[in-house]
């Protein structure tokens, strides 16, 4: 198992930037990809950015040109950078882990931080 802690939202005017960080522990060793979601008030969460273990990223395509994934593995560290913020990216941010429980068969699991507030101030 693993266990995933957010940090790094907060308030900040609209062009501004920030950075977040999701922190695994546990069976990290298992982790086959990282990653970023959010949720708006009233809306369904949804896939902003992912990270595999071979370090290849993909992003929705409302974000890429702002958002930035990347990751420290000596620090099982995966960072979320965001700029030139606007108020429609106000949510919150969640990391989630795709965790390989076997290979044989293939089969994941996924787990889920607390998750950290991002609000954009126009």
């Amino acid at each position: 198992q693993v266990q995933l802690v957010e940090s790094g939202g907060g308030l900040v005017q609209a062009g501004g930037s920030l950075r977040l960080s999701c922190v695994a522990s546990g069976s990290t060793s298992n982790i086959n990809a990282i990653g970023w979601y959010r949720q708006a008030p009233g809306k369904q969460r949804e896939l902003v950015a992912t990270i595999n273990s071979g370090g290849s990223t993909n992003y929705a395509d409302s974000v890429k040109d702002r958002f930035t994934i990347s990751r420290d593995n000596a620090k099982n560290t995966v960072y979320l950078q965001i700029d030139s913020l606007k108020p429609e990216d106000t949510a919150v941010y969640y990391c989630n882990a795709e965790w390989v429980v076997s290979t044989v068969p293939f089969e994941l699991s996924h787990y889920w931080g607390q998750g950290t507030q991002v609000t954009v101030s126009s």
